[in-house]
C-alpha cells in the first residue's frame, strides 16, 4: 500500500522532509519506514498541491493526550524525495470529482484530502497509485 500526505510545505526543492505528529486518517497511521509516499504541499498554506514523491526513512507514533477519550492517530514521519512531479495535482484539478462512489482514483483523492480540508497522512488504494504515479 502506497500512502499520500498534505501538509504544510515551506520548501519544496529540498531532499529530505520532516512531518511531526501529522494526523493520519484512512488507513494512514499504517505507514512505515520503506513505504512509498506522494507529497501535497497545502493550498491551505499557500502550496500548490501534488509536487513530489518520496519514501519513509523514519517512523514514529505520537502518544496521545492524557483524559483525550477520542483522539485522530498521529505519525512524526521523514521522507526522502525520489521525483518532483512533471504537472500539477491539486484541488482544482481534483474539485469537480464528486461522485464520491464512482471508484475513480481522482475521486478517492478528492474525498480523502479536499472533503475534509485538514493536512494528514492518507493510505491510498492501487489505482490511486498508478493515477498519482502518471504525474512523475
Amino acid at each position: 500500500m502506497a500512502f499520500a500526505i498534505k501538509a504544510d510545505v515551506r520548501d519544496s526543492q529540498v531532499r529530505e522532509f520532516a512531518f511531526i505528529a501529522q494526523k493520519t486518517m484512512y488507513g494512514g497511521r499504517h505507514i512505515a519506514v520503506g513505504d512509498v509516499v506522494f507529497v501535497f504541499a497545502s493550498e491551505n498554506e499557500g502550496g500548490k498541491g501534488l509536487f513530489a514523491r518520496g519514501v519513509v526513512t523514519s517512523f514514529e507514533a505520537v502518544a496521545g493526550k492524557p483524559d483525550i477519550a477520542r483522539q485522530t492517530p498521529r505519525v512524526s514521519i521523514s521522507v526522502r524525495r525520489t521525483a518532483l512531479a512533471k504537472r500539477p495535482l491539486g484541488r482544482s484539478e481534483l474539485k469537480h470529482l464528486t461522485d464520491w462512489n464512482d471508484g475513480q482514483p481522482g475521486t478517492e483523492l478528492n474525498f480523502k484530502f479536499y472533503r475534509q480540508a485538514t493536512n494528514k497522512i492518507v493510505g491510498i488504494s492501487n489505482e490511486a497509485t498508478e493515477f498519482l504515479d502518471a504525474f512523475f
